[in-house]
Order: C-alpha cells, then structure tokens, then sequence
C-alpha cells in the first residue's frame, strides 16, 4: 500500500477509534432506557446545537448538496445548480424557524407530559391511551428511518470502494459495525456527543477542500474561465441564473417547492429529540444562534465546493470518464490531495474522516430513533409493559441490532443517490409529523383524530405525490414535501373541528405550557 494512502488509513482509524472509545465511555451513563434514548435531558447548548444539525445534514451535505451543484452545472443545465441554491436557502430559514419557535415549547411541554420519543409525545399531548397514535407514528418512522439509515450505510460502502478498491459490501459492513457499537453501548448521550466532534470534523474538510480546490484550480479566475467555455454560456450571470442552457426554467412553483425544504425541520424525530434534551430551556437561543450560523455556513460551502469541483474534474478529464460520480467529488480530491506529501495526506484523512462524520452523525442518530419507536412505543407500549430496567435496556439494544441488521441487507445494491433517499425521506418526516408538531404545540383544538389524519394524510400523500402524481403531471413535478406538508395540515384542521373537543385536562395542560413559555 502507498505511503499517502497508510496516511488516509491512519487518520481514519484514529477518528474511528475515538468514536468507539467515547461510546464505551458514556455506557456508563445509561442506566435505564430514558436515559438510553434520551440523555436525561442534560444535554448542553453547544451540543444540542451541533449534534442536532450534525445529525440533520448527514452525507448530503458532503456529497448530494456538492454533487447536485457540479453535475448539473456541468452539463449546462443550470437549474441544477438553482435546485442547490434554493434547497440550501429552505433548509437555512427552516433551521432558524425551528429553532425559534418548536424547541423551547416542545422541551416544556415533553416534560410536562413526561415524554421521552416523538410518538409518545404526540401520544400523550392528545391523551391518546389507546396507543393508536403512538403505533401509527412509531410505523412511520420504522419506514422512513431504515432506508435513510441503509443510505448511510451504502454510503460508507462507496467511500471506501471507492477510495481505496475496497469491496463495497465489505466496506459498509465494517463501516456499520464501527457506527453501531459506539451507539449501542453510548446510547443517545454518544449519538449526540460524537455528533459534536463529527459536526468539527465536517467543517473543517469542507474548508480543507475550498482551500485545495481552489489552489489547484487556477484560483476564481481559473473557475470562472471554466464556467465560460460552457456551451451555451456566455456570462457568469447566466450560468448562476434560473433558465437553464437547455431552455428549461426554475420558475416559481419549482422555487417554492424547494424552499419547502425547511418544512421538513418541524417533523425530524432525531431534531426534535435534542430539543427535548437540552439540560435548560433558557438556554436555547444559544443554541439557535450557533446552529442557524453553522448550518448556512456550512451549506453555503458545499455549493462552492461544487462548483470548484466542476473546475477540478473538468481539468482532470475524470468528468468524462465512465463511472464518474458528481456525488463523489470531495473522495476524488482528497485522493488527489495525498499524493502531494505526507502532511497532505493527513489533510487528505480529515477530508475522508468529515466524510464519514457527515454519515455516521445521522446514521446514529436514525438508528437510536427507530429502534426506540420499536422497543418503547411497540413492544413495551402493546406487548411488555411492566419490564425492569434492566429488560428495557437489553430490549433498546436488541432492537437496534436488528435494525441496523435490516438497514445493511437494503444497503446491500450500492446503486443510489445520496441526495434522492434524502430527499424522500426528508418529506416523509416533514409531512407526516411537521404539520401535527405545530399543531399540537400551537392549536389548543387539535383532537387526537386529527392528528391521527394529519400524520396519515400527509405520509400517504409522499407516496402518491412522488410515485403516481409528479411522474404523470408535468406541471405538477414538484417536491413531494409542499402538497403533503398542505394536505396534512388542512386534514388536520378539518378532522379537529368535526370531531369531539379535548377534555379539560388536555387543554389545561396546553394552556400552562403555552403561559410558562411565554412567560419565559
């Protein structure tokens, strides 16, 4: 093996490492499953801030968001590089509004109802002691979290095969393995600890990058010139417009559509899970303040870093090459990188280490929100509600084993895009749950029903939208996430009026909240 590729190697395992040790250090900590699932909410502003948005930008943000970018720029069709620009601006304002108005109200009142998972909340806001609710939400996030984690997984399977030859199947496997004993034996309190070091470790690759990329690419001038001997582009103006050399044009409902991006952030469980956890309520503007700034920084680089990208491959010739993968790009340079010297190969480490924190910080973050959907809101909610503690956490990581197990034979066809599983699963969760959380925490007569048809409505509606609708209706191609996110709320409303009014506990309950938070 080549001297820069055992410096890769090195790097990589020392970050792999760490992650592993810190897992074994925080088991200590679990002693029963709230704290497995949900860190007894002491988690800090700085790591709620960064393990919240680590766990949200996922492989996207190193591979989908740059591969978006350059490929489309690349082949002249310039609406590419708007369907980036727009995504990023929806996911930014979404962070901020998240922030601003969900985090504070559902930590208050997830622990005025003594909630510990995203289905018992929606559960117990509506006093739902059927358990319908809670099933019906655990259901939905079983079937949009185990693909996006698979995604995670073949993701890691990529990195290394492509790298470094690796076997694909072996690589994710190993990958896997790594991923899900630091989160088995840490729990929530790893997933969200590591997810701070791993947010560290993909920012400083991102710049890694912008600074290689643009040294070696001839600097803007070098990347403008590029641009320009595009055919079909005379102006930077009009690569970087909404009407695409080959005539098509990001107009206005394909803009709002991909602002709706930043619908999803009202219905991620793993986001909503470190609002939950935050040790002090107080001290959220904090963390809004340091997660909106990283989240726009961070994406604003990624598109840069693939438009620099476009320059590198184009000078390269591997643009042309069979198998090129645009979602690849950041591998390919810091392959190019370690070739330099021994230093820059260890740069070159750092940039495949940010790699795999971008995956591992929402692969850890998913794994921890499915298996608890399974081991607390099914099996213990319906079928073993008296186990001990001791039970309860053999149950949380038995049941994470096996998902994850489920997770790697779907990861198994290596032939998928990062940034369309994203993209589906991102709707699933921002329709089916988006529209319910404000509801529950800003609607005093929202009826349990209703929630019942808004989380209903709007997952069945990404489904029909993505595979029956936006195929057969041209002008209705749009993001799955905007019909659905609409459908689900006007569900919402309508089922709530139509059917009884919550009791008098119910609404008491949302009236302290709502008093203590405004208060506050």
């Amino acid at each position: 093996m080549s001297m820069k590729y055992t410096m890769i190697i090195l790097a990589i395992a020392g970050y792999l490492g760490y992650m592993i040790y810190l897992g074994v250090k925080l088991s200590k900590k679990n002693k029963s499953s709230d704290d497995f699932y949900l860190g007894g909410r002491k988690l800090g502003p700085f790591v709620t801030a960064m393990s919240a948005e680590a766990s949200d930008m996922s492989s996207w943000l190193l591979m989908g968001l740059p591969g978006v970018a350059l490929l489309n720029g690349f082949m002249g069709n310039t609406t590419g590089f708007a369907e980036a620009f727009w995504t990023a601006v929806g996911l930014a304002v979404g962070t901020y509004v998240n922030w601003l108005i969900v985090a504070k109200r559902i930590r208050v009142y997830s622990e005025k109802t003594s909630s510990t998972t995203v289905p018992s909340f929606i559960s117990d806001r509506f006093g739902d002691r059927s358990g319908l609710l809670t099933a019906i939400a655990a259901i939905v996030i079983i079937v949009f979290f185990i693909p996006y984690t698979a995604s995670g997984f073949a993701a890691i399977g990529k990195l290394a095969s492509s790298l470094f030859g690796i076997d694909y199947h072996v690589a994710m496997i190993v990958g896997a393995i790594v991923l899900v004993a630091y989160t088995v034996l840490g729990g929530f309190l790893a997933a969200s600890t590591t997810d701070l070091i791993q947010s560290i470790v993909m920012t400083g690759a991102l710049f890694i990058v912008i600074c290689f990329g643009l040294e070696n690419t001839g600097g803007v001038d070098g990347i403008k010139n590029a641009i320009l001997s595009l055919d079909g582009i005379d102006s930077l103006g009009q690569y970087f417009s909404i009407t695409g050399t080959d005539g098509t044009s990001y107009g206005f409902l394909p803009i709002v559509s991909t602002l709706a991006w930043g619908l999803g952030y009202f219905g991620m469980p793993h986001i909503l899970l470190r609002f939950m956890a935050i040790e002090d309520e107080k001290k959220l503007t904090l963390s809004r303040r340091v997660a909106s700034v990283w989240v726009t920084i961070s994406m604003g680089v990624a598109i840069i870093i693939g438009v620099i990208g476009f320059k590198f491959a184009l000078d390269t010739g591997m643009i042309l090459e069979a198998g090129f993968d645009s979602e690849n790009i950041l591998i390919y340079i810091a392959d190019a990188m370690a070739s330099a010297d021994s230093f820059a190969a260890i740069l070159a480490g750092i940039i495949i280490a940010g790699i795999l924190a971008s995956i591992m910080s929402t692969a850890d973050s998913q794994l921890l929100a499915a298996s608890s959907s399974v081991s607390e809101n099914l099996i213990k909610r319906f079928f073993w509600k008296d186990m001990g503690n001791k039970a309860q956490m053999w149950l949380a990581r038995g049941t994470m084993l096996a998902i994850a197990a489920v997770a790697m034979i779907l990861a198994w066809d290596s032939d998928s895009s990062v940034f369309r599983i994203v993209s589906f699963a991102w709707a699933g969760f921002g329709a089916a749950f988006g529209p319910v959380i404000l509801f529950a925490l800003f609607w005093k007569r929202t009826t349990k029903w209703g929630a019942f048809a808004g989380i209903l409505t709007g997952g069945a509606t990404v489904f029909l939208w993505k595979y029956l609708v936006a195929p057969n209706v041209a002008v209705l191609n749009i993001y799955e996430l905007l019909p659905a996110f609409v459908l689900g709320s006007i569900a919402i409303v309508i089922v709530s009026l139509l059917t009884k009014a919550p009791e008098k506990e119910i609404t008491d309950t949302f009236d302290e909240v709502s008093a203590y938070c405004k208060a506050k």
